[in-house]
């Protein structure tokens, strides 16, 4: 008996809701409603929309219901990490969540550090350290003495947020609150004495509740306005990460690291899948991070700026009237026709440079950059495009043999999944650049993960073996094997891109 299953995937950039229709060997994914997100500035601090967003997520429930009624058997939810919101007294919502983008926490690691040593810091949650982490979210509020944190009676993260909505119980989903830089992965419970050392109110933490938990029924009201009147709420893993890692096709066993992922969109993680935390000097030297899987896996990744930098410039470019050859806004496909058509490997940027994380004019400052580092200041559009590309897939290279030194072994495959993938020329220029087979899909592996973790869930699948054997029936997946005639080439472009990031 075919199963359908919602899963709704909040991005950053946009949000999606896909019903999993599942038949016991095969999952077939059909998307019906997609939206766009993106922070709003209000008085020189970037939000994100929640009402805007709960809005969204209710037309699409109302598209699904329309189509598919009490045919759907559960709904979940996965998004970004690391931002939360507030709940006070009689559960009520306060205010907007910040952005992660927000410059409040410039500045705020280096002040952390004069409370608790960045090397304790690391001990006690495995993270890396990235300044817009939670915990230094809420120093900054705790510093601002933020009327909020006296008044707040629990934290929820985004997906939480949204479970709540949706199904009115409070929960703090694993995979999504290992993000934060207030949990411990060893003993698998918030960092308390670390919280209490930066004065953050400890009873905002209640316990995390693991991805497969059925949290109940959706609210009667939105059942019955939408039609969804079969559809329990059964949570994912909820940080988008670990649901796409989740749906990566491999058939190595657990633990034998013998494979990487990227799970590419606005961000590109990437890292390799263990069967528990590492905390150790190699993972804190590397700044790599210990993040939650599900069926107990731990994420062992590192933060690299991802399809943001070109996601920037086509917003720059369409702000500012740019079109392609018949008159139309300048889209991806435009943008791949002039990245084939630069020069390669005549400029390369850090990714990950700081002044590239915010919104801003990204085709600039990369100029800027070339200028600063005296090399060949990209002269078009193409070369702009050319430079961000070569320098992601040489990212991924330097990224890849950290990968390689904490898992002890050589890496022989990277699996990429998510909307990065439509970008042919960057899965060819990681291919090339790492020397590394690369195997694309699915495309849409987060709402995979999302929908399969729901299976587990209601017992309709045995665990992450049997999933991923699932993905592999399911989706058509494309191979990408490395040149040998452009490796040296590529080398040579790796020591030049060396030099940069000294």
């Amino acid at each position: 008996m075919k199963k359908s299953y919602l899963a709704i995937d909040m991005g950053a950039s946009s949000g999606r809701l896909v019903v999993g229709h599942f038949d016991g060997k095969k999952i077939e994914l059909e998307e019906l409603y997609r939206y766009d997100n993106g922070p709003v500035e209000m008085n020189g601090s970037l939000f994100w929309d929640l009402p805007g967003l709960w809005q969204s997520v209710q037309n699409g429930l109302y598209a699904v219901g329309a189509k598919y009624g009490d045919q759907i058997t559960s709904v979940g939810v996965d998004t970004w990490g690391v931002d939360f919101a507030f709940l006070g007294r009689g559960g009520v919502l306060l205010g907007n969540p910040y952005c992660y983008r927000d410059p409040r926490t410039d500045g705020a690691m280096k002040r952390a550090f004069d409370i608790v040593p960045r090397e304790e810091i690391f001990a006690q949650t495995g993270l890396q350290f990235m300044e817009f982490n939670s915990l230094y979210q809420l120093m900054v509020m705790k510093e601002q003495n933020s009327p909020l944190l006296d008044v707040a009676e629990r934290l929820l993260q985004i997906p939480d947020l949204f479970h709540w909505l949706l199904s009115g119980v409070e929960s703090n989903e694993f995979t999504n609150a290992t993000t934060t830089q207030c949990y411990n992965p060893i003993v698998r419970s918030w960092a308390f004495s670390l919280l209490k050392r930066f004065g953050i109110p400890t009873t905002l933490f209640p316990p995390t509740t693991e991805p497969g938990t059925t949290l109940g029924w959706l609210r009667p009201k939105i059942a019955q306005e939408t039609g969804l009147t079969a559809a329990k709420v059964v949570l994912p893993g909820t940080h988008d990460t670990a649901s796409a890692v989740f749906a990566v096709p491999s058939s190595s066993p657990l633990g034998t690291a013998d494979w990487a992922y990227i799970s590419l969109g606005t961000w590109a993680l990437m890292g390799i899948e263990s069967p528990r935390p590492v905390v150790n000097d190699v993972v804190s030297k590397f700044n790599f991070t210990n993040e939650g899987g599900v069926c107990g896996t731990t994420r062992i990744l590192k933060n690299i700026c991802g399809m943001w930098l070109l996601q920037e410039c086509r917003r720059n470019w369409r702000q500012s009237g740019k079109t392609n050859a018949a008159g139309l806004p300048i889209d991806w496909e435009d943008m791949n026709v002039l990245t084939s058509n630069a020069t390669p490997f005549q400029t390369f940027i850090d990714p990950d440079a700081p002044e590239f994380a915010k919104p801003a004019n990204i085709p600039e400052l990369i100029r800027d950059f070339a200028r600063r580092t005296g090399q060949t200041i990209p002269d078009s559009d193409g070369a702009v495009l050319r430079a961000v590309v070569e320098s992601l897939a040489l990212k991924f290279r330097h990224v890849l043999g950290m990968c390689e030194e904490i898992g002890g072994r050589r890496i022989e495959t990277i699996h990429i999944v998510g909307g990065g993938i439509k970008n042919k020329i960057l899965m060819q220029a990681t291919a090339d650049a790492t020397g590394r087979r690369v195997v694309c899909g699915p495309i849409e592996g987060t709402g995979v993960g999302n929908a399969l973790m729901q299976a587990i869930g209601a017992g309709d699948v045995a665990g992450v073996d049997e999933a991923r054997e699932i993905v592999r029936n399911s989706f058509e997946l494309d191979s990408y094997e490395p040149n040998p005639i452009s490796v040296a080439y590529w080398d040579d472009a790796y020591g030049r891109f060396l030099q940069i990031l000294k």
